[in-house]
């Protein structure tokens, strides 16, 4: 997972919020809510070729990001031991809670 790049999954991202009538946009607030990367940042790392490794060391973390909890890919995300894994399914769950119609504040953790 560590050498597999952001912008090479960033479209898939899009085509699945899109399918359920969700934004490019509503998709970039939640990762930058995740990771603190404005739109312009994201570009970057999309732009660059940025691993998921390095994306992730370079990210500010949210506090809340323990809050993300349930199942992703089979797994519990809150019972990953790998921090990069966790932070990537982190990302995922986020994505498919998106897709999935739930409303933003609801995804972002704030009420």
């Amino acid at each position: 997972m560590a050498k597999m790049v952001f912008g090479s999954v960033y479209p898939h991202y899009i085509v699945k919020v899109e399918k359920k009538g969700r934004t490019k946009e509503e998709l970039n607030q939640v990762i930058q809510w995740l990771t603190g990367f404005d739109e312009n940042k994201i570009t970057q790392h999309i732009e660059s070729g940025t691993t998921f490794d390095v994306f992730f060391q370079q990210a500010k973390l949210n506090p809340n990001a323990h809050l993300i909890t349930g199942v992703i890919c089979g797994y519990r995300i809150e019972d990953i031991e790998n921090p990069l894994t966790q932070k990537v399914r982190y990302l995922d769950k986020l994505v498919d809670e998106l897709a999935k119609g739930r409303p933003i504040v609801k995804i972002l953790r704030t009420g």
